[in-house]
């Protein structure tokens, strides 16, 4: 039914190189630019006012939405600096009916703005109502408000509807959905749910979190970038930071408590997956994949991690990060009553949310701790918490008080808390690909997926302290980047003050670009920070720079290996566990 409904209507929408509309898509969750579900597209264009922009976007989207018989939906718009983001509200079981109805709306808008003839609006309502009716499912609907007034999570797709998550959770057939006085509500309800957004450091607090609450004996789960995972299996391989993964996730009957992993692209596609989340933490914000969905800078980005907080229910817990500007300043301009973590106890955040009763995770004389309320709790010494290397991984102590303050919030003791900290490694099998340590030779090589200038630094300062003959660095990226994120990557690894500088191709990876443009640009911009150009390496794959490396170090030395692909074959190089794929 759904590829009908795809290929059953075509919405013209006139363009110009001033005038040019992206793909409408559905949004299935709150996000950025609303807290409904409904769809959105951006379009960028020149020469005409915002404020007009957004004014007929507004008239022409009321027109169709009431022509349509959605009088109680909204529209809404949001700026960025070279167009407009527009979208509107609609029944969460027609959210395919949804997309054309706004790419219907935007046709008017663009046929005012370039002068073109417009359609007749009569017999495109009547085309979108005919598709509407395809699509409508009034028995979901039913479900799924009845949910809702019990405060129940509803999950639905293409082909089920669950009410509820994990061990309390039930699902039906979209096309056999029961009638409301045939549901056993009793033994339907909500788990335990903590959601995790920023731009680096949530894969590790996502990974922590589980691992203290599997210490205080529940089953747990997890979505991330890797994987879908409950208790030690894995459900599927893959990036499953977006709706998809939440459901297969929260569908699996063994659950008792879930972390989501939620990544910038999953929020701005398609919105957040759930809305009756425990507890929220927004681990940093730092500048990385701008330049799309109209995202052109850090502090638009951190808007969209900020909308996590839709994801929440009444009540649930809002955790920020107070030692990252950009976490701090959206926090101020929203004028969010948080819970706080912090390197620093005396921090200003931490101090109001401490006299507030509210809860903060901080670090006092060389350990973690915890408070909510009066008594304050020390979790565990910083030294004694194996991915903190004694102090020097300052990233994953942040990472640490992060997951610590979720997991409390989420209801896991302190002492549950301490066991996972002190038992967790930077190890292939705990936290793949952050900061794997390997012994080749005599040296020491660390593996880790850095991939941006903010992740980059974290990693060379934790590696700064530890002693070394010789450094080594390799590293890549990925043709979808700017020059300047290019650029940016290669200034953090010479910050590490290496040796030798390894140069990789990422096959694969090139997105548009042609072989041999990015390792020009890192060798470039490698040169310009001081690398003699003898001391530059280059292969043609990760695994073909790994291997030179282990050839070329001795004992003593020590190599950063910034893997962005092939990392099964580097994990097996190096005898370590192979990276799932």
């Amino acid at each position: 039914m759904i590829d009908d409904i795809a290929d059953a209507l075509q919405v013209p929408i006139a363009a110009s190189d001033a005038l040019q509309t992206g793909e409408a898509r559905r949004l299935t969750g709150p996000g950025l630019l609303q807290t409904a579900p409904g769809a959105a597209l951006e379009v960028t264009f020149a020469g005409f006012p915002p404020t007009r922009v957004a004014a007929l976007w507004h008239h022409h989207a009321r027109r169709v939405l009431d022509g349509v018989g959605w009088q109680r939906e909204v529209s809404s718009h949001r700026h960025f600096s070279s167009g407009i983001s527009v979208a509107i509200t609609a029944p969460e079981d027609q959210l395919y009916s949804a997309t054309f109805v706004l790419q219907t709306a935007w046709h008017f808008v663009a046929a005012d703005l370039l002068w073109q003839p417009r359609g007749d609006l009569a017999s495109m309502l009547a085309d979108l109502r005919g598709v509407m009716a395809r699509e409508a499912n009034p028995a979901m609907l039913a479900l799924a408000g009845a949910a809702k007034a019990r405060g129940i999570e509803v999950l639905a797709d293409e082909d089920f509807v669950t009410l509820g998550h994990g061990v309390r959770a039930k699902s039906w057939a979209l096309a056999s959905l029961p009638d409301l006085d045939a549901v056993d509500w009793g033994a339907i309800g909500n788990l335990p749910l903590g959601l995790i957004t920023g731009t680096n450091g949530k894969t590790t607090t996502t990974r922590l979190a589980m691992a203290m609450a599997q210490a205080a004996g529940k089953v747990a789960g997890l979505t991330s970038t890797d994987m879908v995972r409950v208790g030690d299996e894995v459900l599927e391989h893959g990036d499953f930071s977006g709706p998809g993964g939440a459901r297969l996730l929260l569908r699996d009957p063994r659950l008792e408590v879930g972390f989501l992993e939620l990544a910038r692209g999953g929020i701005l596609r398609r919105g957040l997956p759930v809305r009756q989340a425990l507890a929220a933490v927004v681990t940093n914000v730092a500048a990385d994949h701008l330049g799309e969905y109209g995202i052109n800078t850090v502090a638009e980005l951190a808007q969209v991690k900020f909308a996590i907080r839709h994801g929440l229910r009444e009540g649930g817990t809002l955790i920020l990060n107070a030692d990252d500007p950009p976490v701090v300043a959206e926090a101020a301009r929203l004028g969010l009553k948080a819970a706080w973590f912090s390197l620093d106890a005396d921090a200003p955040q931490i101090l109001a949310a401490r006299d507030a009763g509210r809860l903060t995770g901080f670090v006092r004389e060389g350990a973690i701790w915890l408070q909510q309320g009066p008594l304050a709790q020390r979790v565990i010494a910083v030294t004694d918490v194996p991915i903190a290397m004694g102090g020097a991984a300052i990233y994953n102590v942040s990472n640490a008080l992060a997951a610590a303050c979720l997991a409390h919030a989420l209801g896991v003791d302190v002492a549950a808390i301490a066991r996972a900290l002190a038992a967790f490694h930077s190890t292939s099998k705990d936290n793949p690909g952050r900061l794997n340590e390997f012994a080749h030779n005599g040296a020491r090589l660390f593996v880790d997926f850095a991939h941006n200038p903010h992740s980059i630094a974290a990693v060379t300062g934790a590696l700064a302290a530890v002693p070394a003959k010789r450094r080594f660095v390799m590293l890549a990226h990925a043709g979808d980047r700017s020059d300047d994120d290019i650029r940016g990557l290669a200034r953090g690894a010479c910050a590490f003050g290496p040796d030798w500088v390894m140069i990789t191709e990422l096959p694969g990876y090139l997105r548009g670009r042609a072989p041999g443009d990015i390792p020009a640009i890192l060798r470039a911009e490698c040169l310009a920070q001081g690398i003699a150009a003898d001391q530059i390496l280059q292969e043609d794959s990760p695994a073909s720079g790994v291997a030179r490396i282990m050839d070329l170090v001795r004992p003593g030395d020590l190599a950063l290996l910034l893997v962005h692909s092939e990392r099964d074959k580097v994990f097996a190089m190096l005898g370590g566990q192979a990276w799932p794929n």
